[in-house]
């Protein structure tokens, strides 16, 4: 890896939980990178790997959350199936984008953003209990195909709170937040999957490390969506809430110490 690196027992707990408990939440409305980075950073690793090895680790949890819905049925191919081709290219251009220019200026959009997103499904307390959700219109396919473009891009470029944004299109449109949640997996996955293609070019994925992380992902994402497949919008919706809610306050720390 280029760094001075030991495998202790605290480290592969560090990595192994860490990634456990990050997709545990990531599977269902994102966020995972809360937990996923900050382990990555308190196991060793230096900060331009611990972002390329959590695309790794994410991928490989993001995929199995994907899975996971799409075999209960809460995945819409005909939709989003047609959304992945412009998610994967907002996410390469949104990765080479960050070569040239600094993300930090986007800091204080994500955090009114999110803020937005949080408010507004916080105040509409029956929002995304059923599916509302009907043949889509010429407007309506285009506005999808611009905000999977532009989040794709996002999540190449930045990150932070790409689940949330993911979710709250889909539930725009009339989706439940259990198909919500598993039509924005797949896009998630397919943005996640772009990134790590760019950031492994750039030599900046540890392997060893990110296959360690990413299998005790795989068992968080399945516990996670099974979870969410099984409980529905009472457990979703508040765990969207409530990973949207550490995301404001998340960056809003960031800049406060930056």
């Amino acid at each position: 890896m280029g760094i001075e690196w030991e495998w202790t027992w605290q480290v592969i707990l560090i990595i192994v939980a860490g990634g456990f408990i990050a997709a545990f939440v990531d599977s269902v409305v994102g966020g995972g990178g809360l937990i996923a980075v900050p382990a990555l950073l308190a196991a060793g690793l230096p900060p331009h790997l611990a972002l390329g090895t959590n695309k790794l680790a994410g991928s490989m949890s993001s995929l199995t959350s994907t899975i996971a819905f799409f075999r209960s049925g809460n995945i819409d191919l005909r939709l989003s199936g047609k959304l992945v081709p412009v998610t994967a290219v907002g996410a390469v251009g949104g990765t080479l984008l960050l070569q040239l220019v600094p993300s930090d200026w986007l800091r204080p959009l994500v955090i009114v953003m999110l803020l937005l997103v949080t408010v507004y499904t916080l105040f509409r307390k029956d929002w995304g209990k059923v599916s509302t959700l009907r043949a889509l219109s010429r407007r309506s396919w285009l506005a999808m195909a611009a905000a999977a473009l532009l989040i794709g891009g996002y999540d190449g470029f930045f990150g932070p709170g790409t689940g949330s944004f993911l979710i709250f299109a889909f539930l725009l449109i009339g989706m439940d937040f259990v198909k919500a949640a598993g039509n924005a997996k797949l896009l998630n996955f397919t943005s996640n999957f772009c990134a790590l293609i760019a950031f492994a070019a750039l030599g900046s994925v540890s392997y060893g490390v990110g296959l360690l992380m990413g299998g005790a992902m795989v068992l968080g994402s399945i516990a996670g969506s099974r979870v969410a497949i099984k409980q529905g919008a009472k457990y979703v919706r508040p765990l969207f809430i409530g990973v949207s809610a550490l995301l404001i306050a998340r960056q809003i720390w960031v800049m406060a110490v930056g």
